[in-house]
């Protein structure tokens, strides 16, 4: 009797067990259904018919057709030939919804920037500090044309910001050709909102040490230039690396600034670099600069590299003075270029455009300085704007071609200098 009482108790949490098993299994199954669901209507309302609407929103198909038809252009090939520049690739809802000639003069101040996919990730933080129209060129090779074609319409698709604002140009090889990733279901997996895009976009990160690419390809870092400098139309423009921070509010300072005075054609408008630890937070004004740089968290840009290249901004001057941060940005004081000086600064968009000819590591930003410095412009340090670069620069971090590129860029910095002679044969300057 007391076995058989045992053996019915047994039964039944057994069956109780299964019984427990056998919802987990439903449950299981119903969530697996739902997420797949979810996937497809996700990928449904990506892709979905032109003409299609979904919660309202008709303008996200057309996106699909201007990527369509941005693509089905086939690009346009570089000056070289080596390259396939689509331009426009995909569109801002600011500049869609401005014809060409036709910006507000209020937007006086763009950023451009140029990228790989693996640090496209740094475009998140880029746009929450900017909240301005700001122009990216990516270069891709090989897989990686798929992978940021579709990423990059992702980006367009789920962050508001960037669709509001950003737009976005590709670069690859003349051989290679961007395709509308229609098909490739795979690299849209799991994307379901702007920060998944980006945790995607995390997992490309580092990819390529420095300018170290698959298949021995070199990077146009002056093309990209050209190419972002190129998508913009504001009258002024801050080109930088994707991985600098601009100080806040840089934008609305710079436009009352440039408001309330004459506009010089010939001068430039230089921020000083400067390069953080990784695991500090970017200041955002003066103050909070000064401080890190005080107690060595913050450095001049490039200090252990070449601190010869940033040393004429003259970042004493600038660390003590202006220094409250509640004056309007002003000029602080104005220089004369001088080699190896390789600042970075805002324009107007009449600069003269990088050479394309200098690709991979070394005197890709001081032949454009050299040029400005021929041509007769003046470089006016403003007084509390900057840039900090993520991370120090160390020497052992860079690729192993390094001092060979920089040896034949060097070789084709001379070449260029003497080319200046005969652009402008009435200056007197020389670098």
């Amino acid at each position: 009797m007391h076995l058989s009482k045992k053996c019915s108790v047994f039964k039944v949490v057994l069956s109780a067990l299964l019984i427990v098993a056998l919802l987990q299994l439903i449950y299981l199954s119903f969530l697996s259904k739902f997420h797949g669901n979810q996937q497809r209507y996700r990928y449904s309302e990506l892709f979905g018919g032109s003409g299609g609407k979904k919660n309202g929103h008709p303008e996200k198909n057309s996106r699909k057709e201007r990527l369509r038809f941005s693509l089905s252009t086939g690009g346009i090939f570089d000056n070289s030939g080596q390259y396939r520049v689509y331009k426009n690739l995909i569109k801002s809802d600011f500049t869609t919804n401005h014809k060409p000639g036709s910006i507000p003069s209020s937007h006086v101040l763009a950023l451009a920037t140029h990228t790989t996919i693996n640090n496209l990730h740094h475009l998140e933080s880029l746009v929450e500090r900017w909240h301005n129209p700001l122009s990216v060129a990516i270069f891709a090779h090989g897989q990686d044309v798929k992978f940021a074609t579709a990423l990059v319409y992702a980006l367009s698709f789920f962050c508001p910001q960037i669709q509001s604002l950003v737009d976005f140009h590709l670069v690859c090889l003349s051989g290679e050709m961007a395709s509308f990733p229609e098909q490739d279901r795979e690299h849209f997996a799991g994307l379901e909102d702007c920060a998944s895009v980006f945790s995607r976009l995390e997992t490309h990160r580092d990819k390529y040490k420095n300018y170290v690419i698959s298949g021995n390809v070199s990077y146009p870092n002056n093309l990209l230039r050209n190419v972002a400098r190129g998508g913009t139309e504001s009258s002024h423009i801050l080109v930088i690396d994707i991985d600098m921070m601009p100080s806040a509010d840089l934008h609305q300072q710079f436009e009352a600034m440039i408001l309330g005075r004459e506009i010089a054609s010939d001068e430039v408008f230089v921020l000083p670099a400067f390069e953080i630890r990784h695991a500090r937070k970017m200041p955002g004004n003066k103050a909070e600069l000064v401080q890190l740089y005080q107690v060595g968290e913050v450095r001049p840009f490039y200090e252990e590299l070449c601190s010869r290249c940033q040393a004429p901004t003259n970042y004493s001057r600038w660390v003590n003075s202006h220094v409250r941060g509640s004056e309007p940005l002003e000029v602080g004081y104005t220089l004369t270029w001088v080699d190896p000086w390789e600042p970075f600064y805002i324009g107007p968009h009449t600069v003269p455009l990088y050479d394309e000819n200098f690709k991979q590591y070394g005197f890709n930003r001081i032949s454009q300085a050299c040029e400005l410095h021929i041509a007769g412009y003046k470089f006016s340090v403003l007084s509390s704007a900057f840039l900090v670069h993520r991370g120090f620069k160390i020497q052992g971090e860079f690729h192993a071609k390094k001092d060979e590129e920089n040896k034949r860029n060097r070789v084709l910095f001379r070449s260029f200098k003497e080319g200046l002679k005969t652009k402008y044969p009435s200056s007197n300057r020389r670098c």
